[in-house]
């Protein structure tokens, strides 16, 4: 681990390297997880699922006051310090958008496939006070996120689950008919097949020196790793589906994990009559990534809606 992360958003917990000894004070499984470098430093081993899980419990007790995080085996384990550096971005867009500049508190945001971890509502309602609604298809990841929710409750007013029944569906049944949101959020799946997905393991996998024999280091299933043409097909999918609630959310946003997948995401857009297109960058390390955000409305709706709806 390095002294400093570089890349990472300047409000992002996560820039220095752990405190391990702190983080297990939070999460006394953690101990039994830590290893030592070749040099003699103290790390996490990240080849073992359930040490990289006793991490993120450790870094969610101690970083954002979460007393119970779980998520059944095979599951995504998420990478915390990238989650947040999303949630930290789209607080200056939404800053960029307000009339004075500030980021707004009083912030309604949907958070499309929450997953097991419910990792987005966590960290964006402890940074920010922000109210999430979180999507999911797959019964036990709703479960999982539920259970998260009622396991904390200080999170209960704060973030609420919805069911899509439609699995062919991303945005269609989730806002309702008088809801307005100030954002929505999406980590996509971005293999575009099973063996897509299971070579990106490999190599992951490879580059933590792990055997073949070994399972997958952050987990992942089949709904949150990949789907039919990948993450253009579904991000294309979900861009056509906002049309429908141009007037109900001001920025709809998803990761876009690969930039070559970026120019027929803007023809999706553009077709679709997008009034503005943005692009946030993020880095973790020698990890690139970023967002794209789009809005149906003008500049002068725009006012409109951060006068109407913003609170510093």
């Amino acid at each position: 681990m390095n002294a400093q992360k570089p890349g990472l958003h300047p409000r992002n917990r996560h820039r220095s390297r752990y405190d391990l000894d702190a983080l297990c004070i939070d999460e006394p499984n953690l101990r039994g997880f830590i290893i030592a470098t070749p040099a003699g430093e103290p790390t996490v081993n990240f080849a073992d699922p359930e040490a990289v899980k006793a991490l993120n419990k450790a870094l969610l007790a101690h970083f954002y006051g979460v007393k119970h995080w779980d998520i059944p085996d095979g599951f995504l384990c998420p990478p915390v310090p990238g989650r947040a550096d999303y949630i930290h971005h789209l607080a200056d867009l939404l800053a960029e958008t307000s009339v004075d500049g500030a980021i707004p508190r009083q912030t309604s945001v949907l958070d499309i496939g929450t997953g097991a971890n419910c990792i987005y509502p966590l960290i964006g309602h402890h940074e920010y006070g922000w109210r999430f609604t979180g999507t999911e298809v797959g019964d036990a990841a709703f479960a999982s996120a539920q259970a998260i929710v009622t396991g904390n409750p200080g999170l209960t007013r704060a973030v609420r689950l919805r069911r899509q029944k439609d699995p062919a569906a991303i945005l269609n049944g989730m806002i309702h008919k008088n809801e307005q949101y100030d954002a929505t959020m999406c980590n996509p799946p971005f293999h575009d097949s099973a063996a897509a997905a299971q070579a990106g393991n490999d190599r992951k996998r490879r580059n933590l020196g792990q055997s073949e024999a070994s399972g997958l280091n952050f987990g992942g299933q089949q709904q949150e790793l990949w789907c039919e043409g990948g993450e253009v097909a579904f991000i294309s999918k979900m861009i056509a589906e906002s049309q429908a609630f141009g007037r109900q959310v001001l920025w709809f946003t998803s990761l876009v994990s690969r930039g070559e997948n970026l120019p027929p995401l803007y023809r999706a857009l553009t077709a679709a009559g997008a009034v503005k297109v943005v692009k946030k960058e993020m880095a973790q390390g020698q990890k690139q990534s970023r967002f794209i955000a789009w809005t149906f409305l003008d500049e002068a709706q725009r006012r409109r809606w951060a006068q109407t709806r913003f609170k510093a």
